[in-house]
This record gives C-alpha cells, sequence and structure tokens, in this order.
C-alpha cells in the first residue's frame, strides 16, 4: 500500500508538471493583437477572411480588440501611449497621418512587397503607416430620380436640387471628413461661403455613414456623399445597377487606409509579419468584396467593379495642412452649417 501511494503521488506530481509546462508552452504561443475598426473586424468585413489566412500561414494567433472608428482607435492608443495595449492599428487614414505622427504612437517599418504599391499610394513617406487599400469620396445619387447629376462641386449648388442631398458630420464621419476636405482643397477659404450656398440643397447632416446611407437607400434624398465603390455592392448582392456615382471635374477627395505598428508592441515580430502579409494577393484580393476598397497592388478586381471608376484627377491635403488647420477647419464649417 506503501508502494503503491507513492506511484500515485508521483503519478500526481509528473501531471501537474506536465500541465504547468503546457500551460507555459500555450501562453508563450505566438500571439498578435490587433485594434481595428468596426468595420473591418464586422462578419461582413475582411476580418474573418484573412485573419485565418494569417494565423494559418505564420501559426500567429490575432487577437481582436475593436475600437469603433478609426478616429476612436487613434485616441485609445494615445491614451494608453508608452504601455501599448495593442501590436497594430488596422485603418488608419491619410486625414489621420498627422496626428498619429505628431503623437509619436508608431514605429517605421518598410514591408515586403511595398515597391508593388504604386507611389501615390504611399501618402507616409516614412513608412510609419504602410498602406493597404483606397478609394475616393464620391457623389452617390438615384438615377431612377437624377437623370443629370452635378459634375462639380458648383454644380451641386444648382436651386434645383434644394433639400435633396445627404451628407455626414465631419466630426463623427469619415466621409464626412473627407467631403469637408474636398471643399477645403477646391475652395480654399472660400469653403465656408460654398458650405452657407450648399446647405439650402441638403435634407439633413448624419452622424455617421450608415445612418445617412441608410436614409438614402430607405428613398428620403435622391443623392448622398459616399464613396465610389458604394455602387459595386448594389450590383454585387443586389444585382441592381440603378445606384450610380459620378467622378467631379476638379477630381474627388482619396481616402488612404493603412496599417502602424505601435510603439513598445508587445508582439514587434509577428506585426511585421502581418504587415509583409497585408502587401500579398491572399490579404489584397479580399478586399474589394469586404471592405469595398480598391487594393493598393496590382489585383483583378470582381466585375461588380465596373460601376465603381477610379478618378484620374486624386485630390488630397497635406499631413502638415491638416495638423496645422483642422480644428479652424471644423470650426467654420460648424459656424457654416448653423447660420444657414
Amino acid at each position: 500500500m506503501k508502494k503503491l501511494l507513492v506511484s500515485v503521488l508521483c503519478l500526481i506530481c509528473a501531471a501537474s508538471a506536465f500541465a504547468g509546462a503546457s500551460k507555459e508552452k500555450a501562453s508563450d504561443a505566438p500571439v498578435l493583437v490587433v485594434y481595428a475598426t468596426e468595420s473591418f473586424l464586422s462578419e461582413w468585413g475582411p476580418a474573418p477572411v484573412v485573419f485565418p489566412k494569417f494565423e494559418e500561414k505564420y501559426g500567429i494567433k490575432i487577437e481582436q480588440r475593436q475600437g469603433g472608428s478609426a478616429g476612436e482607435i487613434v485616441n485609445l492608443a494615445i491614451m494608453e501611449k508608452g504601455k501599448a495595449g495593442a501590436d497594430i492599428i488596422i485603418g488608419v487614414d491619410n486625414n489621420l497621418l498627422s496626428t498619429v505622427l505628431k503623437n509619436d504612437l508608431f514605429v517605421p517599418y518598410k514591408p515586403a512587397g511595398i515597391e508593388k504599391v504604386k507611389d501615390n499610394l504611399i501618402f507616409d513617406k516614412s513608412y510609419h503607416v504602410i498602406p493597404y487599400d483606397y478609394r475616393f469620396f464620391s457623389l452617390v445619387y438615384d438615377s431612377n430620380r437624377i437623370k443629370n447629376p452635378p459634375k462639380s462641386l458648383d454644380d451641386l449648388l444648382d436651386p434645383k436640387y434644394k433639400k435633396s442631398l445627404i451628407v455626414m458630420d465631419p466630426r463623427t464621419s469619415s466621409p464626412g471628413l473627407g467631403f469637408l476636405m474636398w471643399t477645403v482643397k477646391c475652395k480654399g477659404e472660400g469653403y465656408k461661403e460654398y458650405w452657407k450656398k450648399l446647405m439650402p440643397n441638403v435634407l439633413t447632416v448624419s452622424e455617421s455613414w450608415s445612418s445617412g446611407y441608410g436614409l438614402f437607400t430607405s428613398g428620403e434624398a435622391p443623392m448622398v456623399m459616399s464613396y465610389t465603390t458604394s455602387p459595386a455592392y448594389h450590383v454585387e448582392y443586389e444585382k441592381d445597377e440603378h445606384i450610380k456615382t459620378v467622378l467631379f471635374n476638379e477630381g474627388n477627395y482619396m481616402q488612404t487606409e493603412g496599417i502602424g505598428i505601435l510603439k513598445n508592441a508587445p508582439h514587434m515580430d509577428a506585426a511585421k509579419k502581418f504587415l509583409d502579409f497585408v502587401l500579398t494577393e491572399d490579404f489584397q484580393k479580399e478586399l474589394a468584396l469586404t471592405n469595398w476598397m480598391y487594393p493598393v497592388i496590382e489585383t483583378p478586381l470582381p466585375d461588380s467593379y465596373r460601376s465603381a471608376p477610379v478618378s484620374d484627377r486624386p485630390l488630397l491635403l497635406t499631413a502638415e495642412d491638416i495638423d496645422k488647420n483642422l480644428d479652424s477647419w471644423l470650426n467654420g464649417w460648424l459656424e457654416s452649417t448653423l447660420n444657414k
């Protein structure tokens, strides 16, 4: 009996040691912690498709931390500065570049495959933020209700479009901010006067793209500020081609989204591998029908993208201009829209 008891105790000790070793091994398994926009992580977004590919290819487990909008995620990272709660941020666009650089959030990294990206899409030449997709803000309209759509910002002021347009608040919405930047780029200091003239044609200023676009698709107004890729969605999933977009004569403001590696990232090697992965076809080919944006490397597009034109006159403001003037532009917009 004594020998049996000793044997049992030995087995228990061995099992405990094995369990502890297994637990330690599991905790040491490679991990990548990701902050990403709500749309990227959603069930219809890229994450459910591209994350499993990365995990299988590299044997690295991705932990998702949802942060809402890109602006909210960046603000969270600023508050966490010095004790990174994640390794990378997905969804930092060109309008947020000045904020992340000013706050020294990211480490520079030039991933494999960057040479395949067109130079005009690399919006951060210091490589703190690496582009992965892009699109243009545009006027989207119901061709059953609008036969001859506006073809310029000035056309949009025509009184015949009274209460026909839905726009978004630039303080809370990426398309809203993009449209404001568009007017600033084309009108300079005259952007405030432009907005005063535009407001009689605006039905409502929505808080978010989803609420504004929902009003448009429900028929509340025949025009909405959205993206050049929006009609492709209706063609792909609804087999409906009456929702269209138009490229403006002066050009369309461009949005490019990127990824950055946070300073003090706990899993730096895994983060660099993910940025390398982003510029491969395995990642890029999934963006058109999940994120509804154009890939940044040459990749075949679905047939529905015949309704998603690419502007040959991309408009951009520099990160320096945005950093210096954003608060002033937002205040000017608010003043112009309140005093309509």
